[in-house]
């Protein structure tokens, strides 16, 4: 059971199973990948997953009650099932709110509920900024503004926490670079 007993969360609507999904092509280099649960004509929702360059997982489809929700999950370019995973050219936060238009837009949703979490809530913000008319709502938790005091936690400490066993330097050293990169590229007015 091991990696998948935190999955059985209290609180989380019970688990389900994707009814559809795919990869959308983006570019010349990125392909996303994009799934969809609950019912078919219920209140589109978008789940922002955290990272950056973590992934989606079964357990963010629990977050919405399948009977009410047009649940869409999905992996950011360079993120999760999406391809190349880990690639960091064109992957700027500019090119990940155009990634959620041409999502929407491929799904034929014309207004959805955006949720995002950590890093979901960052790319969740710029999106609505960027498109206010196709947001229903916003809903964030574990909020990361990418302020300079949240990058220095994150590089110094989380990062030497989650690392810290030999062989993995690498890895942290990636997180590390994408999380700069996708950090740099949020403008604050």
């Amino acid at each position: 059971m091991g990696e998948f007993a935190s999955l059985a969360v209290p609180g989380l609507f019970p688990e389900i199973e994707p009814r559809a999904s795919g990869k959308l092509r983006l570019d010349a280099v990125h392909s996303m990948y994009w799934e969809e649960s609950g019912r078919p004509d219920g209140i589109p929702a978008v789940f922002l997953h955290g990272g950056p360059g973590a992934g989606s997982t079964p357990k963010h489809r629990r977050f919405f009650d399948p009977g009410a929700y047009r649940i869409i999950v999905y992996d950011q370019r360079g993120a999760g099932r999406s391809t190349p995973l880990g690639e960091l050219r064109d992957n700027t936060t500019p090119h990940l709110v155009a990634d959620l238009e041409t999502l929407r837009a491929h799904l034929r949703v014309e207004r959805w509920v955006v949720f995002g979490g950590s890093w979901g809530s960052t790319l969740a913000i710029a999106y609505a900024e960027a498109h206010p008319e196709r947001c229903l709502a916003l809903i964030l938790r574990g909020i990361f503004l990418c302020r300079k005091s949240e990058i220095d936690w994150f590089l110094s400490t989380a990062c030497a926490r989650s690392f810290r066993s030999p062989g993995r330097n690498s890895r942290a050293s990636s997180l590390a670079r994408s999380a700069a990169i996708c950090c740099a590229t949020i403008t604050v007015a």
